[in-house]
């Protein structure tokens, strides 16, 4: 990790010219395995090297498994102002399937940790068109996700990678293939449940309360 920042911080050196910036997300991966020291020194870094607007948003993505309320207080008061959380899914075996860390009692602390933390633009990952997810057991999470009460919602469909675990376990019949009619009626489901609980659909994997479109 330290070689990384290392190298990211030469990098954007390298790209400075001081120009204005509205948006810093650090994303990709699980960027919540810096320490807040190491958040705050790459946004020092930021800072000196481009004008950071004062409405900036800036997010950081996080692993439910992997922060506790006095990390997420930490880095809300470096000025980390949107979280967004991976949580995947709010059903036990979905989330074993996908071998997260976390469970989903874990993952609905985590929103409650974040709340208190000072945190009030909230994303929440989920992913439909898993290997024998029913209509039923989407249904289950994204309710259960509206009711954790979230400003802004990321819905994605699987993709599977050749290589990965799950790839080679459904080529090996041991999972069910993915089935494209119904992931397509998950997503409209999730759809028709989101609109009605006043989320707005602004981008093909993204829905937000007003205001709250990242």
């Amino acid at each position: 990790i330290p070689a990384y920042l290392r190298a990211l911080k030469t990098e954007m050196a390298q790209r400075s010219n001081g120009e204005s910036v509205s948006s810093i997300y650090f994303g990709g991966g699980t960027p919540s395995l810096l320490s807040d020291g190491q958040v705050g020194d790459l946004l020092a870094t930021i800072h000196s090297l481009f004008v950071v607007n004062q409405a900036a948003e800036i997010t950081i993505e996080a692993n439910p498994g992997t922060v506790d309320e006095a990390y997420l207080t930490a880095v809300r008061g470096l000025g980390v102002n949107r979280l967004s959380l991976g949580v995947q899914s709010l059903n036990d075996g979905e989330l074993s399937l996908l071998g997260r860390i976390h469970t989903a009692a874990e993952a609905s602390h985590a929103v409650k940790c974040a709340r208190s933390a000072g945190f009030d633009n909230l994303n929440l990952d989920l992913i439909y068109g898993l290997p024998g997810q029913t209509l039923f057991n989407w249904r289950s999470s994204v309710e259960a996700a509206i009711a954790l009460g979230p400003e802004h919602l990321s819905l994605y469909g699987l993709t599977l990678e050749e290589g990965t675990p799950l790839w080679g376990t459904i080529e090996e019949n041991a999972l069910p293939a993915i089935d494209p009619d119904l992931s397509a009626e998950q997503y409209e489901l999730a759809e028709d449940l989101l609109a009605a609980s006043g989320y707005r659909h602004y981008e093909i994997s993204n829905w937000a309360k007003e205001g709250y479109q990242c």
